[in-house]
């Protein structure tokens, strides 16, 4: 066994090692981020913070009602967006973040930028939205005293070595002026377009621009925050953020686009004019009480809809919201560590090759291709539970691999080995016998072991006589059919074929599996052959001038089993005195004229639930102790012959020395061979009284 888990072992480190590299060479990449939009989806659900998120979005009835009620084209008036920041901070927003870039004056004239400015002013903390980054913008220095100032960062020279940006966009001076805090609304998707992640902070000209979800976070904050990068996160007031090597978070999306409470625009000005009129507003501005407010676009034509986990067509400012509600919630995803993923994929690769390996029949590697590939899902989706993102093809592949790869090392070595014992073995015991040594090779020991057994010894009556009559093929035909009847019937009842010699047969029970009812299956085996016989007896008559009968004894007891021989050449075959009282009871059917007689260990161990007849005690040549014997007539359940009755009255005088009395009583059944037996014997014994009398029949032949 140790060398086989050696072997497990071996194939399932060279699983994963495979595996690992195909996972770090980015071969995998495509499945697992299938594997991930799955494992986001089922789990996606509202944290303690999403309830403090509120968004407002020019949606696209928002569009139709501006172009409808008042000749808008997009973008609308800015001045419309001030009645936007007016209901906020009617409502006691903690801070508003606006996802819109506002680069260029109003094409509604300077008052336009100027009312909006005026509105950012007197409303609740703004952010104001930049793009740092990538290849836009022509501004390559800090705006000097035209906007809010860059939060303060400790440790940023770690950062230093990153690549900052080159280049970025700023509003126009009267959106800067006014605004709290800048918020950058560059996002870097991952290579396959999709949004997982989210940039936390861009450098720029040796300052930090934060991104909007995060900026919003600082513009609501009453007093400064503490800004920490340290080795793979980054600190806002103790709150720790994992960041990879190019900036960005792992998200953890609260449900698909929706689930932070959304407003329409449209409803939001309606609102605030109606306010300011004295009139019912469509939406309550209590429900944005200290909760922070996004403010963008979900409208196809606007073009802000993005791929993300949840949604293929995702609302970009929803993206900044998620960053947001995982930073007040704590709940940021994190990658596990690159030690801990090898281990456990080695781990999972060995346990599999180790089942594998081990897996001796069909239904277990079956089963094994069932259960261990769901371990790598059931891990994913208990670590995503937990905050981390552990990769789950590259434990697919590595479970498989070496699954398959036992396989292959099982079909090459036991596969081998089983179809040579399968093939050494049929013609000697029943397929399911096999199958059991083929689970647990271990029960065919060499050498040998003591162990209870019924054996099973059978011979035709008389064969000599008549297969002189034969030429040779025809007595090898019709003995190669006897022996292949018998033989099958035996197997098909769990025993073990030990030889044949000639026309006789020996078999034997619990061995090399164990049987616990080995007497009760070898009584069945020997009324079965019996009838076999019986059923073909006509057409064996036909080919042969006679009657074709045979003998069968059996004991059940203690033997020397396993496999004996020389070095060279050996059997596994039985020894001891159980085994040679066995062939005596078969020729000790002659003297009942019975055919099936077994000894009194065999008849207990069978429950006495076949029908049968005690016929006597015997002493048996080579044996000095007696032994009683009964003979085998039938099933249970099946009626019992009529003169078995009789017999056992007539045969407990018998054992009570009154032989007149059993004389008369074997005389009524002359028809039945045990009775004229014991008629003769009464006879006998009548004439010269014995001595000394135990009702011991004494066999002087075999």
């Amino acid at each position: 066994m140790w060398k086989k888990v050696r072997h497990g072992l071996l194939v399932g480190a060279g699983a994963a090692g495979v595996a690992l590299a195909l996972h770090l060479g980015g071969a995998l990449g495509a499945w697992e981020d299938a594997t991930w939009m799955i494992r986001v989806r089922r789990m996606a659900s509202p944290s303690p913070a999403t309830a403090r998120i509120k968004l407002i979005l020019v949606d696209q009835p928002s569009l139709d009602w501006g172009r409808r009620e008042n000749q808008w084209s997009w973008p609308w008036p800015h001045e419309v967006l001030g009645a936007v920041l007016d209901f906020c901070r009617r409502g006691g927003a903690k801070a508003v973040a606006f996802d819109v870039m506002y680069t260029e004056p109003s094409l509604y004239g300077v008052d336009d930028d100027r009312v909006f400015g005026e509105a950012i002013r007197r409303g609740a903390p703004f952010v104001a939205a930049v793009l740092a980054g990538g290849d836009q913008g022509e501004t390559t220095r800090w705006p000097e005293g035209e906007g809010p100032s860059p939060p303060a960062v400790e440790g940023l020279e770690r950062w230093r070595s990153r690549a900052p940006a080159s280049r970025a966009v700023f509003p126009v001076q009267d959106v800067a002026a006014g605004a709290a805090m800048f918020g950058n609304v560059r996002g870097l998707p991952d290579p396959d377009g999709v949004y997982r992640r989210g940039l936390v902070f861009q450098e720029f000209d040796g300052r930090v621009v934060p991104s909007l979800g995060i900026a919003a976070y600082l513009a609501g904050r009453r007093a400064p925050s503490r800004l920490e990068l340290e080795p793979g996160g980054l600190r806002v007031d103790g709150a720790r953020i994992p960041l990879d090597g190019r900036g960005r978070t792992l998200l953890r999306f609260c449900g698909p686009s929706g689930t932070h409470q959304a407003y329409s625009a449209a409803g939001i000005v309606q609102s605030e004019l109606a306010l300011r009129e004295g009139g019912t507003p469509r939406i309550d501005p209590q429900a944005l009480k200290d909760c922070y407010v996004f403010f963008g676009y979900s409208a196809p034509g606007l073009y802000d809809l993005q791929p993300t986990p949840v949604g293929d067509k995702y609302p970009g400012v929803e993206v900044h919201a998620t960053m947001l509600d995982n930073l007040l919630a704590g709940s940021f995803l994190r990658d596990a560590p690159g030690v801990l993923v090898a281990a456990g994929l080695l781990v999972l690769s060995a346990l599999a090759g180790i089942a594998g390996i081990l897996s001796r029949r069909p239904w277990q590697s079956v089963l094994g291709f069932l259960v261990f590939p769901v371990v790598p899902f059931g891990l994913g989706f208990l670590a995503y539970a937990h905050g981390f993102w552990l990769p789950v093809v590259a434990g697919e592949v590595g479970v498989g691999l070496a699954l398959v790869g036992a396989g292959v090392v099982n079909y090459a070595t036991e596969g081998r080995q089983k179809a040579f014992l399968k093939n050494a073995f049929r013609y000697y015991l029943g397929a399911e016998v096999i199958e059991q040594i083929l689970a647990d090779p271990s029960r065919l020991k060499l050498g040998g072991e003591k162990r209870e057994l019924t054996i099973f010894f059978s011979d035709i009556e008389k064969f000599s006589s008549f297969s002189e009559h034969l030429d040779p093929p025809a007595l090898t035909l019709l003995l190669n059919e006897y022996l292949s009847d018998m033989g099958a019937i035996i197997q098909e009842e769990g025993g073990y074929l030990d030889k044949y010699i000639g026309d006789a047969i020996v078999a034997f029970w619990n061995a090399p599996v164990d049987q616990a009812d080995h007497a009760v299956r070898a009584c069945r085996a020997a009324i079965r052959c019996a009838r076999k016989l019986a059923e073909k007896r006509p057409e064996l008559e036909a080919r042969t001038g006679a009657v074709v009968k045979a003998r069968i004894g059996m004991n059940t007891g203690p033997v020397v089993v396993g496999n004996m021989g020389s070095y060279e050449r050996f059997n596994y075959t039985i020894l001891g005195d159980a085994a040679n009282l066995a062939s005596r009871l078969e020729g000790a059917n002659k003297v009942f004229g019975t055919y099936a007689m077994v000894s009194e260990s065999t008849w207990e161990q069978s429950g006495g639930r076949f029908v049968g007849r005690e016929l006597g005690r015997l002493r048996v040549v080579g044996r000095k102790a007696p032994v009683r014997v009964f003979e085998l007539a039938g099933l249970p359940g099946e009626p019992a012959p009529a003169p078995f009755a009789p017999f056992a009255e007539a045969l407990a005088l018998f054992y009570e020395g009154r032989f007149q009395e059993a004389l008369e009583g074997f005389e009524r059944m002359p028809e039945d061979p045990a009775s004229k037996t014991y008629a003769v014997q009464c006879r006998e014994l009548i004439l010269h009284p014995p001595a000394e009398w135990d009702g011991v029949l004494n066999l002087t032949e075999k």
